[in-house]
């Protein structure tokens, strides 16, 4: 099963269009503020599918639940293509926010699932660091295809299309898992059932503090990530066009080889920092204080990112915007470990679907006011700006020493 769950995140991670989907944005003649309501958008139809699809997936089965979820991409990426108009793309968000909220949550649950039934659940941290790795290896063959294609055809459409074609092998995929990863819920499916599984859900996460600060972490580190992170592409493009190499083609495809190169080095260290997740928790001592030392290192990326971009060092507030993707790899699998260790196996994927929804609500927030941010300044900084406030703000509201340990 690892091969198949290795298997997913490589094809899940086939999304060619990702390194340039601000970019392909902007070339539609959206503004950035129009681009940030666009994100907001998605992540309010996450919100309103993300815990409801955890219940559903813990209740009707997790295989139908991804299945679901793929065909949700598949339409919306198509959408994508052929979109003439803000209102197509507002379609495609539409569809592929179903298609994030059957997803997310679901997958780990079943990993986590198979870890407990097999007797591995000590390795969470590890195996879903070595999964994510594989998902992390996808992306950087991804940038690899989407900036041949961009360069090729000297347009953005074709990656929406050829995303297209592992999506639907990963559906294939799904149907090879077995049936015991579909959980342990046999009763017929109702309202009633659904409102119980999330209301317990909702319950579990609000008593036990433990939790509860992890879905609070998640808000304020994945909200702002998901919110800032595709503003490397704008400013790659900035530093393409100034670069006296590869004069004879186009902007796009000098961008397109500059995004193809940052980002295929970008998914090789985050492939690699999410592997050895599980040796930076116990080298920090249990995943806890792995958080405070990864928030510590958040703040000091965003602070040197905020100085580079205010000075103009585009080198050096790339390599920050780098180096922050890759210590969210870090991050991410001993969040997912600290939730799953607090909260019970019956309903995992719902809890995780409402740390998931938490990261949502951040992003909701924060996108298009930094988007209306960088149009009124004309400025990349106040990307940097954000994410140095929701450090500071974690940094300074959290518990140190033997309260934090405690907790």
């Amino acid at each position: 099963m690892l091969f198949r769950f290795s298997l997913y995140g490589f094809l899940k991670n086939q999304r060619y269009f990702e390194p340039f989907l601000m970019l392909a944005f902007v070339d539609k003649g959206l503004s950035f503020l129009q681009i940030g309501v666009l994100f907001a958008f998605r992540e309010v139809c996450v919100n309103l599918f993300e815990i409801p699809s955890g219940a559903v997936a813990d209740l009707y089965g997790r295989r139908r639940a991804m299945i679901v979820s793929f065909t949700a991409y598949i339409v919306s990426l198509a959408t994508f293509a052929m979109s003439k108009n803000v209102a197509w793309l507002f379609a495609a968000m539409f569809t592929y926010a179903i298609g994030d909220a059957f997803r997310s949550g679901t997958h780990k649950a079943m990993i986590f699932d198979w870890l407990r039934i097999h007797g591995r659940s000590d390795e969470k941290t590890r195996v879903y660091g070595y999964t994510r790795s594989w998902s992390k290896m996808g992306s950087a063959v991804s940038v690899v295809l989407g900036a041949g294609l961009v360069f090729y055809t000297g347009a953005y459409s074709y990656i929406f299309w050829f995303a297209i074609i592992p999506y639907a092998l990963n559906i294939v995929n799904f149907l090879g898992y077995p049936a015991e990863l579909d959980g342990e819920q046999d009763a017929p499916v109702s309202f009633g059932a659904l409102f119980e599984v999330l209301w317990e859900s909702l319950r579990e996460v609000a008593g036990r503090r433990p939790l509860r600060r992890a879905v609070l972490e998640s808000l304020g580190f994945e909200g702002v990530f998901h919110a800032t992170k595709d503003y490397l592409q704008p400013l790659l493009k900035q530093t393409a066009i100034g670069l006296p190499v590869l004069l004879m083609v186009s902007d796009l495809k000098r961008t397109a080889v500059l995004v193809g190169v940052v980002y295929f080095a970008l998914h090789l260290m985050s492939s690699a920092a999410a592997r050895q997740a599980h040796r930076v928790v116990d080298a920090a001592g249990g995943e806890q204080p792995a958080a405070d030392i990864l928030w510590g290192v958040d703040w000091v990326l965003f602070a040197a990112l905020l100085a580079s971009l205010m000075l103009g060092w585009q080198a050096a507030a790339i390599a920050a915007f780098v180096l922050l993707m890759v210590v969210q790899n870090l991050w991410r699998p001993a969040l997912v470990s600290r939730i799953n260790t607090h909260s019970t196996p019956e309903m995992g994927a719902t809890v995780l679907s409402i740390e998931a929804q938490a990261k949502s609500l951040g992003t909701m927030a924060i996108a298009p006011l930094v988007g209306w941010a960088v149009d009124t300044t004309g400025s990349f900084w106040p990307v940097a700006a954000a994410g140095l406030t929701a450090a500071t703000v974690v940094l300074l509201s959290r518990p140190f020493g033997r309260a934090s340990r405690a907790a």
